[in-house]
Parts: structure tokens; sequence; C-alpha cells
């Protein structure tokens, strides 16, 4: 049987979570009278030390609703170059609110407040300005890094004295918590929303949390109908959502297995593996020569899936269906890919 590394997004419900969905409460949610996703948003918010949240189906439809609750049509958006908002959605920003990136390359994950200072741009006759900062933690492209509180409220500090509001991806928000033992309401004070994701690493189905204040998040209602994420009865997918919330402490498992499968891969003669933050785990094959694409392919071959990154980069992620035996397995069977490339 294959050993699925290519994200955490492929785990499944667990049993209880099946059960909850069964046997949810449910009711017409755009008329905000679905219990099981009220009680979800409700135990969301209070994780967070946040006034509100909403209940939205991706973490893309949660970036891009606050972008645009945020931002005017035409402000920059100051981000790093390789953020999730920036690379992977579609062009969301520009295509759905009319909102311009400004990249920049945050080789810390974030931003530090020179580089935002440098990037910001003053509202003109000439210019829209800067209206919105986004942040990622854990980041995703540059190995699942779990980036400190300090750096989050320092850049965060530096937008704010410039009248910028700021927001964090937090799609893999509670890996950075985990990993750096830091209170999720420690690490988020200091931005203005946040949205992380209930799939992933804490193992629910579907659905993702957007949090900030009671008015940001009346106006996030509002823009998640626009992008048609108005739900009906909705707590079939919120209830196992609640569970998800209950998984936090686990994530450090994934986060040691990830360890695990970085030493063991780093062993084989021509792989280059840098020790992961959190449960991403960066696999370089330029050394030996091969590209990513061929070695995807020989590890999937060998039973072993993942994905390709770069060029020379591929990327494997451990997850709650994952264990240290498969861990194991994983590493030999790669182990043999490459011998026989």
């Amino acid at each position: 049987m294959a050993i699925d590394l290519r994200s955490d997004t492929v785990t499944r419900p667990s049993a209880a979570m099946r059960e909850a969905a069964a046997g949810a409460d449910v009711g017409d949610d755009v008329y905000g009278e679905d219990p099981a996703v009220n009680d979800l948003e409700a135990a969301a918010a209070a994780t967070l030390g946040f006034e509100d949240a909403l209940y939205v189906p991706t973490g893309t439809m949660g970036n891009q609703i606050a972008a645009h609750v945020h931002g005017e049509r035409g402000d920059e958006v100051v981000l790093d170059r390789e953020s999730h908002i920036y690379r992977w959605e579609l062009g969301g920003l520009a295509q759905l609110s009319g909102l311009q990136p400004r990249t920049v390359d945050a080789a810390d994950a974030v931003p530090s407040p020179t580089q935002f200072e440098s990037a910001y741009v003053a509202e003109s006759l000439h210019r829209p300005g800067t209206g919105l900062l986004t942040l990622e933690n854990t980041h995703n492209a540059r190995g699942g890094v779990a980036v400190p509180a300090a750096s989050i409220s320092a850049v965060a500090d530096a937008a704010h004295d410039r009248g910028v509001p700021v927001h964090l991806d937090g799609a893999r928000l509670f890996n950075a918590c985990v990993a750096l033992d830091v209170d999720p309401e420690r690490m988020t004070r200091d931005v203005d929303s946040v949205l992380f994701c209930l799939s992933k690493g804490l193992g629910a189905p579907v659905g993702s949390i957007l949090v900030g204040d009671a008015g940001f998040i009346d106006a996030a209602r509002r823009v998640r109908k626009l992008f048609g994420g108005g739900m009906r009865q909705a707590g079939l997918i919120a209830a196992p959502g609640r569970l998800a919330l209950e998984n936090v402490e686990r994530l450090a498992k994934d986060h040691a297995n990830a360890a695990r499968l970085a030493a063991g891969l780093d062993d084989i003669d021509g792989l280059r593996v840098p020790e992961p933050d959190t449960n991403i785990v960066q696999v370089y094959t330029d050394d030996r020569g091969l590209d990513a694409e061929a070695f995807v392919a020989a590890c999937e071959r060998a039973g072993v899936r993942g994905g390709a990154h770069g060029d020379y980069l591929t990327r494997f992620c451990t997850h709650l269906d994952v264990d240290a035996d498969d861990v194991d397995e994983a590493i030999e069977r790669v182990g043999e890919a490459i011998e026989a490339n």
C-alpha cells in the first residue's frame, strides 16, 4: 500500500468525526441558525482570543475574504513572494478584490519591519498606497517554518504604525504554536485577522476558520456570501471541525515523525534534507542530478507519494494517518528508489 506523504490535506476523518457529522444538530447557516456551526465559531474565536469567527469552506476563501474586507480596490498588499496567498491562490487578490501584490523576499518567512517600511507606499494623487500586510505561519513554501511570535509582532507593529491592517494566513497555525510551545493567543495577538484550517493536521474533512473583531466578521460574512461560500445545513461538516480543535496537541507526533523522516532521508547518498521545524520535509536532489519530477515518479513506483515543489525540491508531509512505522518503511522505499536511479 502506498504511503501518502503528498500533504496533510489527505487525512481521513476519524470514526468520532463521522459520528459527529451524522448526529449534528443543524439549521440554515446563512440565517445563522446552525447550532453546530455557531458552536464551532464560538470555540474558534475563544481559542485565539478574538471577538468572533466565521466558518468558511476553504483556507483560500478565508484569505481572500480577509483581503477583500481589509483592502480597497487598487491598494497594494505587502507579502512574501513565496507566500501561499501570492503563489497558490490564482491571483485572487487581483481577480476578486482589485488589489495589487507588492512582494518582498522574506528569507526569515515573514518580512522584517525594515522590509515592510521599504515596501510601504503612502497614498497620494498618483498611488493608492499600501492597504494590507499579510503574513504566513507556518510558512508552507519555505519548508513549514514556524515563525516566532516576536517576529509576527514586530512587523505587525510596524504596519500598524502606518495605519495598515495585518492578516495572518495561519493555515497550519497550530503546528507553529506546538513547535514553539507558544499559546495561540500570544501568537496572534498583534494581528487583525487570522485564517486557520481545520483540515490538514487537525484532521477534519473540510473547512477553515476566519477570526477577527465583531465588525470585521460581520463584513466577512457578507463577502463570504458574495464569493459563494454561504452554506445551509453546514453543521454536518462543522461538527467534525469542532472535534478537530481537540487535535492540536497531537501535532507534536507529526513533527517527531517529520524529524525522523528527514534524518533517515538525509542519510541516503545524494539527498540533502534540512531538519524540519514542523511536519513539512523538504528533499533536495540536485547533488544527485535527479530532478524533482523524476524523483517523485521513482518514489511513487516504490510506493511513497510526494510532490515536486521546485526543479530539484520535493516535499513530503507527515500527518495523523502516518505513524513511525510508516516513516521507517518510507525511508527504506525511497532508498530503494534512489538506488534504482
